[in-house]
């Protein structure tokens, strides 16, 4: 897990770092894997009363690993998600499947998450910011609802978490378009709690603040919290069938090849 995620705890506070800096932090499989390990490490540890999480150098996560978009590209095969070829539809995690439960996790943590945020999240990446409680955003962070790019929809959590933050027409703009957009606009959507030079910093300071509160009462706070999203289950599941129906699909497949070959695509068409 250390290749991939660094966890140290201190005076209540849990720093959690993804630490790929050479690649954006992007996911690739040891990733998911970290990321799953951690929240369930954090899950269980004694003592911690609020969580960072934030990624080391340039960006906070650029998304999926463009290694697994290249093999897409060569093998037209499925599971570029986790790494290996995996039935989406089966819920490993309770209600999530793994490559959700990387983001599904944070949620479920019985602590607040504030995740800082520099550079980019794209796709993948910005899944994951949104399941953290709060998100600290440099000004010229960028973001992007990007897996329409490569043929798929994103079924990493973030569709019901997204429902519970963002007027309908502007996250349905958001998803079938990919377009990325600024710190700024992700505070006027409601995807962002805090514009700030230094995002890890003030992340640190509320942190320090939360852990100087009752654990009971934040633990409370948040389970009061989490019941007032949607259900999540059924769009949990329904993230995973669409997207087990897209991978390996013609046009999936097509829009990957033109992305990787840098050339506008050429789909069939449908219906």
């Amino acid at each position: 897990m250390e290749q991939r995620v660094s966890i140290s705890i201190s005076d209540g506070i849990a720093d959690v770092r993804l630490v790929r800096a050479d690649k954006m932090n992007a996911l690739d499989a040891a990733m998911f894997e970290a990321l799953v390990a951690a929240t369930e490490r954090l899950a269980h540890e004694k003592g911690v009363r609020v969580v960072v999480l934030s990624g080391e150098g340039r960006a906070f996560c650029a998304g999926l690993d463009m290694g697994r978009f290249q093999a897409m590209k060569e093998s037209g095969g499925n599971g570029i998600a986790g790494g290996e070829k995996r039935d989406l539809t089966a819920r490993t995690h309770g209600i999530a499947n793994f490559p959700q439960q990387a983001v599904w996790g944070w949620r479920q943590l019985p602590v607040p998450v504030i995740a800082a945020i520099q550079g980019v999240a794209f796709g993948g990446g910005f899944q994951l910011a949104l399941g953290a409680d709060m998100r600290f955003l440099t000004p010229d962070a960028r973001m992007s609802i990007m897996e329409i790019k490569w043929g798929l929809v994103p079924d990493m959590a973030g569709t019901p978490i997204l429902a519970s933050l963002v007027r309908d027409d502007v996250l349905r703009e958001l998803t079938y378009t990919g377009r990325i957009f600024s710190a700024q606009e992700a505070m006027s959507y409601g995807l962002a709690t805090r514009i700030c030079d230094d995002p890890r910093a003030a992340a640190f300071e509320v942190a320090r603040e939360i852990a100087g509160k009752s654990p009971d009462a934040i633990r409370a706070a948040k389970r009061m919290l989490n019941k007032l999203s949607v259900d999540p289950a059924p769009a949990l599941l329904a993230e995973s069938v669409e997207q087990q129906k897209l991978l390996g699909s013609a046009n999936q497949t097509e829009a990957v090849r033109a992305n990787m070959e840098k050339r506008a695509p050429r789909f069939a068409d449908v219906g």
